[in-house]
């Protein structure tokens, strides 16, 4: 096809590239939220009954901050603060037996249940009970 410099395929052909540059640039920077509900299972220790927690991440995503939740680890082995666009590793990467963590975090249920319990004894005590993540 020829282009002829001031014909209607050139405009056409240079607005729809135009358009797609735009469009391409505005996602190409947009951080990756996750989905939107999470089931949550234990992998590396699963409890004897296993009992999957339901979590609506993008219910929290709308009032909380990504490091309200999520962390790093640093060379050390010890905690670091997230920063925006780190990528988020599974807790089980860290929170398992064999990570040699105090009890309190030494499994991903253990972990969970120290973070969500108690923020939500803080802020909702209303949903401080089992039956908010593990539904039946």
């Amino acid at each position: 096809m020829t282009i002829k410099k001031g014909s209607i395929h050139a405009t056409v052909l240079l607005g729809m590239l135009a358009l797609t540059i735009a469009g391409t640039m505005g996602t190409a920077n947009a951080e990756d939220k996750g989905s939107a509900d999470i089931t949550l299972q234990a992998t590396v220790d699963p409890a004897a009954t296993p009992k999957p927690a339901q979590f609506p991440h993008s219910a929290h995503q709308a009032r909380l901050e990504c490091a309200t939740c999520h962390h790093g680890k640093g060379p050390d082995g010890k905690r670091i603060a997230y920063v925006a666009g780190q990528k988020i590793e599974k807790c089980e990467t860290c929170h398992n037996s064999k990570a040699g963590m105090p009890d309190k975090l030494s499994t991903f249920k253990n972990a969970a249940h120290a973070l969500c319990q108690d923020c939500h004894r803080k802020s909702k005590p209303e949903l401080a009970k089992c039956t908010t993540c593990h539904k039946k």
